[in-house]
């Protein structure tokens, strides 16, 4: 029988979120990959424990996780009945509704039919009541956004959701987003965008402005870049890595020779701040407070944990901010 470490909440840092009452550790593990069917469950036990026993309480899914979709709330399910029942009301669960789950026109978008449907058939995967964060995952061009906006609303007057969030809208979708949940009585809680050292979006489309400017939180997606990030590419590309198996999210192209010292470069730096590439990332994406919570992966308690080392040393000199973007803008 699985126990919570006492001093679990000892080291982590919690961040508010937006202008809610709602707080969430610097890092959240997401389950986007390594929750199939094709990992070992007690690999997947050991890290959703470990994640845990670090203070990291949020754990963020969406419907399609896995592969296969679906997959990753199952197994989420499973590990909240065996290990976390006594501990649900210290956790924050997230899920999102957005990409294909199904045949027919139904089974994507932003719809309500959709959106609905597709929480119900999460929280029954995951054998819950109710979510934390529910997501509109991606923006509809052909619904209306007060459609896909009163679906949230109407999931937290169901009490299937408490909070609500966007992921992947443009800074004009969000705000229009915000203002139409606003009116309906339902704050915009966060937006999940994709954000890295590599991926600079947020800040050259405005998008953090414009969170900062409506109070709402966000949780970057992506930090460590699909693992570039990580120090895995620094001299080729192993055999049993994600860019090798030419993954739709990270293929051989991408390893270019002039990104590899770009990363090679990067990784001096994070050598001379005595953090890891991955660590340094993790870092940047979290430097002054403007996001919430930076997303991660990990495929082992081990790679977990060197994540979490990130926290150790989140502050930045004007120095180092330079050098990182003459590295990455050139």
């Amino acid at each position: 029988m699985y126990t919570a470490h006492p001093d679990r909440y000892a080291e982590m840092p919690y961040r508010r979120t937006g202008r809610s009452g709602l707080k969430l550790p610097a890092l959240s593990l997401g389950l986007w990959h390594n929750f199939g069917p094709d990992r070992p469950v007690e690999t997947q036990r050991a890290i959703l424990r470990r994640a845990f026993d670090l203070g990291v309480t949020h754990f963020d899914l969406a419907n399609n996780y896995g592969p296969p979709p679906g997959s990753a709330e199952s197994a989420l399910g499973e590990a909240l009945k065996a290990d976390f029942g006594p501990y649900r009301d210290e956790l924050v669960i997230s899920t999102k509704a957005g990409y294909l789950m199904w045949p027919g026109p139904y089974g994507e978008w932003g719809s309500r039919k959709y959106l609905l449907s597709s929480l119900d058939q999460s929280l029954s995967r995951m054998g819950l009541d109710y979510v934390d964060i529910f997501y509109s995952h991606r923006p509809d061009p052909e619904t209306p956004l007060e459609e896909t906006m009163g679906a949230l609303h109407t999931a937290v007057q169901q009490g299937k959701a408490l909070y609500v969030g966007v992921s992947n809208y443009s800074p004009e979708q969000t705000r229009e987003a915000a203002r139409i949940l606003a009116e309906l009585g339902t704050p915009l809680l966060i937006h999940q965008p994709r954000y890295s050292m590599l991926d600079r979006r947020p800040e050259t489309s405005g998008l953090l402005d414009a969170l900062d400017e409506l109070e709402v939180g966000s949780i970057a997606y992506s930090p460590l870049e699909q693992g570039l990030l990580t120090g895995r590419y620094l001299d080729g590309i192993p055999e049993d890595s994600r860019a090798a198996s030419d993954s739709p999210f990270l293929n051989s192209d991408a390893l270019t020779e002039e990104l590899v010292g770009k990363l090679r470069t990067l990784n001096e730096i994070a050598a001379s701040r005595g953090q890891s590439l991955a660590q340094l990332a993790l870092a940047w994406v979290l430097r002054q407070g403007r996001v919430t919570s930076a997303l991660v992966g990990a495929s082992s308690p081990r790679q977990l944990e060197d994540s979490v080392a990130a926290i150790g040393t989140l502050d930045f000199d004007a120095d180092e901010l330079a050098r990182i973007d003459k590295v990455v803008k050139g």
